[in-house]
């Protein structure tokens, strides 16, 4: 296992010196309690102090992620980040990088994943995530062996039926040439991902927040279900899963589409350039039933002012620009702009973040989260082994 992981492509920037003060507790089975365990991870990291702080700190556990197929853009940051930003003082965060749930749609490019592994963490970063938190915890899926035993031990009580009945599967299947195995186990995979920080509901009943979009509610709902098939069947071993949906939904594409899609080009990354953002905004969808700017034009479900509500604080302005475009006393232009104002202010500095940590060696904080998850999903792995009787 340890060779696995000295040859795991998104391990390979880590410098020995951070990898191998904690490569032996990683890979080395031990019988010794939570206690002693946290001791020697404080062992790892360069501050005592600061890890005293860890084994002190008692939060409600959240998790969420992110299957990196590509950089994220504002859909992305409106419907998750921003929402996972003001959580991190809250909980204790594990916010996952699912490369290999990325596999179950892009399993043929496997290099695109790969890519965009470090895409994805340098905008977690860039958007206010904040590595140097204790409770802030970076995880890498592929790197976590215990959450594929998980999901085999979760799957001996998921009935294939739910994963047959889940409308997101349902809607994603139709555009998919080859559904595989590996996709119709999405919902139990996820639930792994989560049940992994479980803790021990005889001693802790409280349910793991899971921020995640309307489109992943009836992941969730399986998890639960999943987690009381088990619960029911083998004793009690997982607590239930809290869905939190943000306040803004799916973010329409700039082309008007229902969905900002990076294989539709109509998404604004949360690291494009000033110039790329402005043509992007110029160039967006509005009223097709106007055609001079005296026009009176509809605001309903028109994406500029889709993105004003979401983006643009100044709602005054923005009840403003409503009020003229309805009546055909501003035009386009001048609304695109007053939205490429607020754009440019917004991602500007999340840019300028992540040109910082594209020059510093970020991979420790993956190791670190990593290892800390990997902690918690060997607790629950072995508390539903031993509840199913196979140690």
């Amino acid at each position: 296992m340890l060779q696995v992981m000295n040859k795991h492509p998104h391990f390979k920037l880590f410098t020995f010196n951070v990898y191998g003060k904690i490569k032996k507790l990683i890979y080395r089975r031990s019988s010794v309690g939570r206690a002693t365990v946290s001791k020697t991870v404080c062992r790892g990291f360069e501050s005592r102090r600061r890890c005293q702080k860890i084994n002190k700190i008692i939060m409600d556990r959240l998790l969420t992620g992110t299957r990196p197929t590509g950089a994220l853009h504002l859909g992305h940051y409106i419907g998750a980040l921003k929402q996972w930003v003001d959580l991190q003082d809250k909980y204790e965060c594990f916010f996952m990088l699912n490369d290999i749930q990325a596999l179950t749609t892009h399993s043929k490019d496997p290099t695109l994943i790969n890519d965009s592994v470090r895409q994805v963490f340098l905008d977690y970063l860039a958007v206010g995530l904040d590595p140097e938190k204790e409770n802030v915890h970076f995880v890498l899926q592929s790197a976590v062996s215990e959450i594929s035993d998980l999901t085999v031990l979760l799957s001996m009580v998921a009935p294939f039926s739910w994963m047959q009945a889940n409308p997101t599967i349902q809607t994603e299947m139709k555009n998919l040439k080859t559904v595989t195995t590996g996709f119709m186990f999405y919902p139990v995979s996820q639930a792994a991902d989560i049940l992994s920080v479980s803790p021990d509901p005889e001693k802790d009943n409280k349910p793991i927040l899971v921020p995640v979009g309307e489109d992943q509610l009836p992941h969730l709902r399986d998890t639960n279900n999943i987690a009381r098939a088990f619960n029911n069947t083998y004793g009690k071993t997982f607590v239930k899963c809290d869905a939190l949906v943000g306040k803004v939904g799916r973010l329409v594409g700039t082309d008007g589409k229902s969905k900002m899609s990076k294989s539709l080009g109509n998404t604004i990354f949360l690291k494009d350039s000033e110039k790329n953002i402005k043509e992007k905004v110029m160039s967006m969808y509005t009223d097709p039933n106007r055609i001079r700017s005296t026009d009176p034009g509809t605001v309903e479900g028109n994406p500029v002012f889709i993105y004003h509500d979401a983006f643009n604080e100044n709602k005054e302005e923005v009840e403003d620009l409503k009020d003229r475009y309805r009546k055909g006393t501003v035009g386009d232009v001048e609304v695109k702009e007053k939205l490429n104002v607020v754009l440019q202010e917004l991602i500007a500095p999340i840019r300028e973040k992540r040109e910082k940590f594209e020059k510093e060696d970020i991979n420790k904080y993956l190791v670190n989260g990593t290892e800390k998850y990997r902690l918690l999903a060997k607790d629950s792995v072995e508390r539903a082994k031993k509840a199913m009787h196979l140690i």
